[in-house]
C-alpha cells in the first residue's frame, strides 16, 4: 500500500510538471479579431507545421522535418492506415506518434479515441500524459477550442474531454484490450511505442506473441469507419515484434527514415542535428550502435561467423540445383527457455551452398513439420530434395507428429535417419568457415526480412567457445552442408587441394 501511494505521488508530481510547461506554452492575444481566431484553427486544420508552431511551440525545438511533416499527412489521409514510423532515434517519433498526430486528427475530424500502448501500464500513461497535458492545460488550444477537462473523468493516463470528443486511454501490452469501448464509442487510433525491452529482443517466441495480441487484440477492438494504428520504433535489432509484423502484413506502410547518410554524413533532420553530431555519436558509441540506434543496421560480429560473410543473392531456378538437403533439428517443447525446431533448406548450384528457405522457432514439432510439407509443395516438379534429421531424435512422439501432418498434407516426406559424428558440436559448425571465408556459401536474397532467416543469422554469428545461446539453426545447416558436399565436384581435386580452400569468383551479379 505505501508504495502504491508513492508511486501514485510521482505521477502526479510527473504530471504537474508537464502541465507546468504546458500552460506557459502559449499565449492568447485579447486583441485579435473572431477572423484572426479562425483563420488560426483554419490553417492549423490544414497545415500540421503551421499547427505545431502554432500551438505546440515548446515541443518545436527545431524546424519540423520533412519527414514528420509527410507521415502526418499520409495518415490524416488514410483513415484505415496501418504504419510504422521506424524513424532513427532522437527523431520525435513519440512525440508525432503520441501528441501532434492525435492532436491534429482531433482538430480535423472532431473526435479521437486515443489508445496508447507499451510495455508497461507505466509507461503507455506517462506517454499518454503529455496530450492529457495539453487537452488540460494549453492556454490557446482551450481559447481556440474550449476547456477539456472534464471533472470526474480525469484520471492520469484514462480521460475524456467535457464533450467526449477525446477519449484516452492507456494499456500495458499484458492488459487485456478486447472490447475497450466508452458507452458505444469504439478506438479510432492505436499508438503503440516503446514495446521492445532487452527481454523481448532475447525471445523471439515473446516477440511472435506481442505481434499476436496486435493483430488478434488491438486491431478488431477498431469497429468504426476510422481505424488507424500508429507503431513508432526505431529498428535497432534484427528481430522485432515490428519486423515479425512487417513480415506478416506486407501491405502495411513502413516508413524508415535514416538519421543521416553514412557516406556524406548528410542529416535527414538538418534543423536539429548537423554531420559533425552523428560523426562524434559513431566514435562515441562505436559504428555497431551507431548504425543499429541510427541507420536501423544491426550487423553482427561473431569471433567465428560474421554477418559480413554472408552473401545474398537471388535465388537461382530450383530446377538447376544438384541436390536440395532439408535438415531438421528437432525440439520437444515450445517455452521460451527450449531449443529451436530448425529446418534448413539448403541447396547445392554448382560449386556453391545456397540457402534456400528455413523455419527457425521454439514452437512444437508439428508445425516444423507442417512447414517441410508446405516447403515441398511449392518445389516444382523435378527437384531433387532429400528430407532427413538426427537419428538420435527418432522417438514415437515425432512419428506421431509426422504421421498427423503427413495425412493431414496427403504427402509424404521420407525423412531420412543419419548418423551425426561423435564430435564436439561446436567443432563441427566451424567447419562450415572456409565456405564462408571463401565465398561459397549464399543465401536467398527475398529471405532478408524473414524473421526466422534473422534468428538463424544471430545465431550462427553465436557460434563461439563458451557461447551458451542457441544454436539450432547452424547446427542444422552443418549437418544440410556436409550432406551436399558428397555431390560436389571439388575445385583443384586433380591438384590435390582441398575443396575447403581457394578464391570462388562470384558470378551471381552481387553488389
Amino acid at each position: 500500500m505505501a508504495t502504491q501511494r508513492k508511486t501514485d505521488k510521482e505521477k502526479a508530481e510527473l504530471y504537474l510538471k508537464k502541465l507546468e510547461i504546458v500552460r506557459k506554452a502559449n499565449d492568447v492575444n485579447p486583441f485579435e479579431t473572431k477572423k484572426e481566431q479562425e483563420d488560426r484553427i483554419r490553417r492549423s486544420k490544414e497545415d500540421v507545421v503551421y499547427m505545431v508552431m502554432t500551438y505546440l511551440p515548446h515541443y518545436a525545438t527545431a524546424e519540423c522535418a520533412k519527414f514528420q511533416e509527410d507521415a502526418a499527412n499520409e495518415i490524416a489521409d488514410d483513415v484505415l492506415i496501418k504504419i510504422f514510423l521506424e524513424w532513427f532515434r532522437g527523431a520525435a517519433k513519440s512525440v508525432w506518434a503520441n501528441v501532434i498526430i492525435p492532436l491534429w486528427l482531433w482538430m480535423r475530424e472532431d473526435y479521437m479515441f486515443f489508445c496508447q500502448m507499451s510495455d508497461s501500464l507505466e509507461r503507455a500513461q506517462e506517454l499518454i500524459a503529455d496530450v492529457q497535458a495539453e487537452l488540460e492545460g494549453n492556454p490557446l488550444l482551450i481559447h481556440d477550442f474550449g476547456v477539456q477537462k472534464r471533472d470526474g473523468d480525469w484520471e492520469y493516463g484514462n480521460f475524456s474531454t467535457i464533450d467526449q470528443r477525446f477519449i484516452g486511454k492507456s494499456f500495458g501490452i499484458r492488459k487485456k484490450v478486447r472490447g475497450v469501448r466508452v458507452k458505444n464509442r469504439r478506438p479510432t487510433y492505436w499508438s503503440i511505442d516503446d514495446l521492445e525491452t532487452p527481454d523481448t529482443i532475447a525471445s523471439p517466441k515473446r516477440m511472435r506473441k506481442q505481434a499476436g495480441i496486435i493483430e488478434r487484440d488491438v486491431v478488431p477492438t477498431m469497429t468504426g469507419p476510422i481505424r488507424r494504428v500508429v507503431y513508432a520504433n526505431n529498428r535497432f535489432a534484427r528481430v522485432m515484434t515490428q519486423t515479425i509484423l512487417q513480415e506478416r502484413h506486407p501491405s502495411w506502410v513502413v516508413r524508415q527514415i535514416k538519421a543521416y547518410n553514412k557516406v556524406t554524413y548528410q542529416p535527414a533532420w538538418p534543423a536539429m542535428y548537423s554531420s559533425e553530431y552523428y560523426k562524434q555519436q559513431e566514435v562515441d558509441m562505436g559504428i555497431p550502435a551507431a548504425y543499429a540506434e541510427y541507420l536501423h543496421e544491426s550487423k553482427i560480429e561473431g569471433s567465428v561467423f560474421s554477418e559480413d560473410q554472408i552473401q545474398w543473392a537471388k535465388l537461382p531456378s530450383l530446377l538447376d540445383f544438384k541436390m536440395v538437403i532439408v535438415h531438421w533439428d528437432i525440439a520437444y517443447t515450445d517455452n521460451e527457455k527450449s531449443d529451436y525446431n530448425a529446418c534448413r533448406a539448403w541447396g547445392l548450384h554448382g560449386n556453391d551452398f545456397w540457402l534456400i528457405d528455413c523455419y527457425v522457432k521454439q514452437s512444437k514439432m508439428k508445425q516444423a513439420v507442417e512447414w517441410m510439407c508446405q516447403f515441398k509443395g511449392r518445389l516444382p516438379k523435378g527437384t531433387n530434395v532429400i528430407f532427413q534429421y538426427e537419428s538420435q531424435f527418432w522417438n514415437g512422439e515425432v512419428q506421431r507428429a509426422i504421421n498427423e501432418v503427413e495425412e493431414q498434407y496427403y504427402d509424404t516426406l521420407n525423412l531420412v535417419k543419419i548418423q551425426v559424428p561423435k564430435v564436439n558440436k561446436l567443432m563441427r559448425m566451424i567447419t562450415m568457415q572456409p565456405y564462408y571465408q571463401n565465398g561459397r556459401i549464399y543465401y536467398n536474397e527475398a529471405l532478408k526480412s524473414h524473421s526466422d532467416t534473422q534468428v538463424g543469422v544471430m545465431q550462427l554469428c553465436s557460434v563461439e567457445e563458451g557461447s551458451n545461446e542457441h544454436d539450432d539453426a547452424p547446427d542444422a545447416d552443418q549437418q544440410a552442408i556436409s550432406k551436399l558436399e558428397l555431390y560436389s565436384t571439388p575445385r583443384g581435386q586433380a591438384k590435390g587441394k582441398s575443396y575447403r580452400t581457394g578464391k570462388m569468383k562470384s558470378k551471381y551479379n552481387l553488389p
